[in-house]
């Protein structure tokens, strides 16, 4: 356990993150883009159509996994929330603000293309019920906390901020999750999950993991490279990156 928590405890080190994530960075991409290129064409347009929304039901290739990616951002930055709140982690502060972003744009997606299938399916571009609304509010929590940042002109005090929004917003993914078992609600249940066998054939759904993982992956790559670019900001003044920008080996 010493060498591990060893380098667990270097990883919460801006320097060391900074020379361990480049290339995690660069295999994220590289997955992340393989494996949606593959998905999509996949899904799009080769996934048989639904017996019931006929074509229509293909957003749920973009739509289902920019949903999952939302909430499992919203959870980390929960975390990381923690971590920045009682152990004064600099990278947990730095996480937070990187991911917020990500999140956002992940979260819009989601509503986006949520409603770009309801119309077809339900009549409607948009409905007030449980799901949806819930994931309005994730959305509006993102904004939020991307907002908190621009807002206070004090970084500490702007961390600790956006760390209780994380937090405390972390109440709503469970909401977002069984709202449809909760209350009666026009949204589907879950397309599929790892406690049971999935409701769609694997010439359906096999392409919708293949889109969850490189989503995810892509993600990852946006988010180690922010984090880079965020440890040049904050740390411009440190004499590790004051020597490394003289010596022109610093590439985000």
């Amino acid at each position: 356990m010493g060498p591990l928590r060893t380098y667990f405890h270097k990883l919460g080190s801006p320097r060391w993150f900074f020379d361990l994530a480049r290339p995690w960075g660069i295999g994220f991409a590289v997955v992340g883009v393989s494996l949606l290129v593959v998905g999509w064409v996949w899904g799009l347009g080769f996934a048989p159509e639904d017996y019931q929304q006929g074509n229509s039901f293909r957003i749920i290739y973009v739509h289902v996994p920019s949903a999952h990616l939302a909430q499992a951002l919203y959870v980390a930055m929960g975390v990381a929330g923690v971590t920045a709140l009682v152990w004064r982690v600099k990278l947990a502060d730095m996480f937070i603000a990187v991911v917020a972003p990500v999140g956002l744009a992940m979260a819009g997606m989601a509503l986006a293309t949520g409603a770009i299938w309801g119309r077809p399916t339900w009549g409607a571009w948009w409905v007030w019920d449980a799901r949806t609304t819930s994931m309005l509010v994730l959305f509006f929590l993102f904004v939020g906390l991307v907002a908190l940042r621009q807002a206070i002109p004090s970084e500490r005090q702007a961390g600790r901020a956006a760390a209780v929004l994380a937090i405390v917003g972390t109440v709503n993914v469970p909401i977002i999750k069984y709202s449809v078992e909760w209350w009666l609600t026009l949204h589907q249940p879950a397309s599929f999950s790892l406690s049971s066998a999935p409701a769609m054939p694997p010439s359906m759904w096999v392409p919708l993991v293949v889109n969850v993982i490189g989503l995810y992956s892509f993600a990852g790559a946006l988010i180690v490279a922010g984090l880079r670019n965020e440890i040049l900001h904050r740390e411009r003044d440190a004499q590790w990156v004051r020597e490394r920008l003289a010596a022109g080996a610093v590439r985000p």
